[in-house]
């Protein structure tokens, strides 16, 4: 991916401390926002909506090659019960493709008590916003949060994220679970990295970059 220059003048992140662990938002999403089960038909099919795996025909070798970079991360992960779920069911039969994950410290933001044998598995309860806060003061890899989109809204109104990378497809589906939804802060971004697929996606950092500047 090509690098961007840096911007004259940006805002210093508050979140921009060195040793602390950040919570990186990773997501494939349509132009109007969607996140909902891109991966498969029946990866979740909640609501009624009715267009899951829809990045399949947009897959190129460019666009696997960032993933399979962002996957050889070091990472804990940082996931909602539901996408916990379907993961848990599909990734350690598939060892072979992202032994990473495995290995993984899997936190899990859940109201009830019961987890999966996918070890190791943390369990997070009670004032979710304040023990993640907290986790990211830990020594530790950064939080990589896929999918989830009901915490990530969480994490937006507490202002807990620190970067979303993004793979922005370009189709709209009208319906879905969304990125953005009500309740995300005014926060300003800043680009750190992009490039556009040769099927049309744009693959792009977004890095926290403290508040929203106004025209005086």
């Amino acid at each position: 991916m090509a690098d961007v220059p840096d911007v004259p003048g940006l805002p210093s992140s508050r979140f921009d401390r060195a040793g602390e662990r950040r919570v990186i938002v990773i997501e494939f999403v349509t132009l109007d926002g969607v996140v909902q089960s891109p991966g498969a038909r029946d990866e979740d099919a909640g609501c009624g909506f009715a267009h899951g795996g829809w990045i399949w025909p947009y897959s190129d070798p460019e666009l696997s090659a960032v993933i399979r970079q962002e996957m050889a991360m070091p990472f804990d992960l940082l996931l909602g019960r539901r996408t916990y779920d379907i993961w848990a069911r599909h990734w350690p039969q598939r060892a072979d493709v992202w032994p990473g994950v495995n290995s993984a410290t899997k936190y899990v933001v859940s109201r009830t008590g019961t987890v999966h044998a996918w070890q190791p598995t943390v369990r997070i309860a009670g004032d979710v916003a304040e023990r993640i806060a907290a986790m990211k003061r830990e020594p530790g890899p950064d939080l990589h949060v896929y999918g989830s989109s009901e915490l990530v809204q969480t994490l937006l109104a507490h202002d807990l994220i620190d970067a979303l990378w993004l793979k922005i497809h370009p189709i709209t589906l009208g319906a879905g679970k969304r990125l953005f939804a009500a309740g995300a802060i005014p926060a300003a971004f800043a680009v750190t990295q992009s490039t556009v697929t040769p099927k049309g996606v744009v693959v792009v950092r977004y890095e926290r970059a403290g508040d929203v500047a106004t025209r005086p």
